[in-house]
């Protein structure tokens, strides 16, 4: 007689085996959710995307960036009718060119093959009131052309609807009546109102033109009816089509794994973009940071900053390069070129809000990208559009997007 195995896992049968594991296990599984609640769950994403959106938009054309005005927190005064049809009218455009882009990545991954998920809208309760949306790949791009395709695919998408919407801004502005109504103590200037409400050293939120806006404005706007740009903010339409592209640039910088560093790897292959995306990494983080510390700057500013800062770069260059100590060395030689250039320069001065940007790019998606079983060229076709949205990009882009 055999006496029975002293665990169910001992049992000298494989199948006896597994089946005991699978009891035993079961409560670490995780099923996959069904199809109504992961409908569900992007759908609630979206409303609320929509929600939080709506209300930047009655923020933003208020003309500031701040917290969204949900009345029960801290404002005590709930949107106006009129506040809440400018921020519908903020919201509907600027989510329609985000919709657009990821479901140009999605019907594209699609098109190979490659499953993926709908997007995923992320409400933020606070300045633009998204964080924009995301889709997941459920597997490994084989190819380079497919990360080329599908990188490509979403800002072309969102291009190709950004730009008839800021025609459509600029063809449709409202009198200056409109701006009356939100300022109605600039009535009494008339169209000359700039020249009297904004002295010389005025400080307003103001956003940055990129290049293709400005030949848009030139091409079809009505000059009597342009905003000043201190008041573009009350200009929903306009101010939807100025954020598309720039999200279209954000997203087609040339590093790492955004859809820049996509078309870029495709164009180039996985040495040569690798050996450049570093370099362009470097270049980004000195403009981020460029003003921040000089030899003029008090000794507060040293003591109190300094270590945050030396920190923050040995952070996100520590991968950067192959060795660590090489990317140290490069984030001390970051620095004190910040420090001489700003010193010799006292107007040359960056945009720190790009240093979160590259603490993301840096730490977390990294500035290198994953290589791809094949790694055969692209078609001449192909290359020829890459390119094309490269001079997409120079063309949206604008080092300091607020200002």
């Amino acid at each position: 007689m055999v006496a029975p195995p002293a665990s169910p896992l001992d049992a000298p049968e494989p199948q006896d085996r597994l089946r005991a594991a699978r009891r035993l296990f079961r409560r670490f599984e995780r099923p996959a959710p069904s199809p109504g609640r992961t409908a569900a769950l992007h759908l609630g994403l979206f409303v609320l995307t929509l929600l939080t959106t709506t209300l930047a938009g009655v923020v933003l054309t208020r003309g500031t960036i701040d917290l969204l005005p949900l009345g029960f927190w801290v404002f005590p005064a709930v949107p106006q009718p009129g506040e809440w049809a400018r921020g519908l009218a903020f919201a509907l455009p600027f989510l329609g060119v985000l919709t657009v882009h990821e479901f140009g990545h999605y019907f594209t991954a699609r098109y190979n093959r490659v499953r993926t998920t709908l997007p995923y809208y992320v409400p933020f309760p606070m300045g633009l009131g998204t964080f924009g949306a995301v889709i997941r790949l459920k597997e490994r791009l084989f190819s380079r052309r497919e990360y080329f395709d599908i990188g490509l695919a979403g800002p072309l998408a969102g291009f190709l609807v950004a730009v008839p919407l800021l025609i459509y801004g600029f063809t449709h502005l409202p009198p200056l009546e409109y701006m009356f109504s939100i300022h109605p103590e600039y009535a009494r200037f008339g169209a000359d109102y700039a020249r009297h409400v904004y002295p010389p050293d005025a400080q307003a939120l103001t956003l940055a033109k990129p290049l293709l806006y400005q030949w848009l404005e030139k091409t079809f706007a009505d000059p009597a009816r342009l905003p000043h740009p201190n008041e573009l903010l009350h200009y929903p339409v306009l101010l939807a089509g100025s954020l598309s592209l720039f999200f279209t640039a954000l997203n087609l910088l040339p590093m790492g794994q955004l859809d820049g560093g996509h078309i870029l790897y495709g164009l180039l292959g996985r040495r040569i973009f690798n050996r450049l995306a570093p370099v362009l990494f470097t270049g980004f983080i000195f403009y981020a940071g460029l003003g921040l510390f000089s030899l003029r700057a008090d000794w507060q500013t040293w003591l109190y900053g300094g270590p945050v800062y030396a920190g923050y770069l040995a952070l996100i260059f520590w991968r950067v390069l192959p060795r660590p100590w090489l990317g140290l060395l490069l984030a001390a030689g970051i620095w004190a070129a910040q420090v001489a250039v700003a010193s010799a320069v006292p107007g040359a001065v960056g945009n720190p809000g790009w240093l979160v940007f590259g603490l993301l790019l840096g730490r977390f998606t990294g500035v290198a990208h994953p290589p791809a079983p094949d790694e055969r060229p692209l078609s001449a076709g192909r290359q020829a559009l890459g390119w094309v949205m490269v001079v997409i990009f120079v063309l949206c882009f604008t080092p300091s997007p607020f200002r």
